[in-house]
């Protein structure tokens, strides 16, 4: 199953996630964000069936990768597709539009 669970504490390079094949679905946000938590069974309903792949990035002020991706509010979900951004979602609140993201 594809659903991170965790944050990854040291972000990847921009050029890393630029450089990636496939599809990726970034999540920007923090542990301790009330918005994050609340949509984790959503995130991992949509992505238990896929072969996207899941980075969950935990975001702060001074954080490069974040601030790369203009990132403002978490959470944030970036889909790339072969290096390349294709959609975003700010703070969804239903399964149907992190799916949609990724359709």
């Amino acid at each position: 199953m594809p659903y991170t669970n965790t944050y990854l504490t040291q972000e990847p390079a921009r050029e890393e996630i630029d450089a990636r094949p496939g599809t990726t679905l970034l999540e920007f946000g923090a542990p301790d964000c009330g918005f994050c938590a609340a949509i984790q069974p959503a995130v991992q309903h949509v992505l238990e069936d896929s072969d996207v792949e899941h980075l969950k990035i935990h975001d702060a002020s001074g954080r490069h990768l974040g601030r790369s991706f203009r990132v403002k509010l978490w959470p944030t979900f970036v889909a790339m597709r072969d290096g390349e951004e294709v959609g975003r979602v700010v703070r969804p609140f239903k399964s149907d539009e992190i799916a949609a993201l990724l359709a």
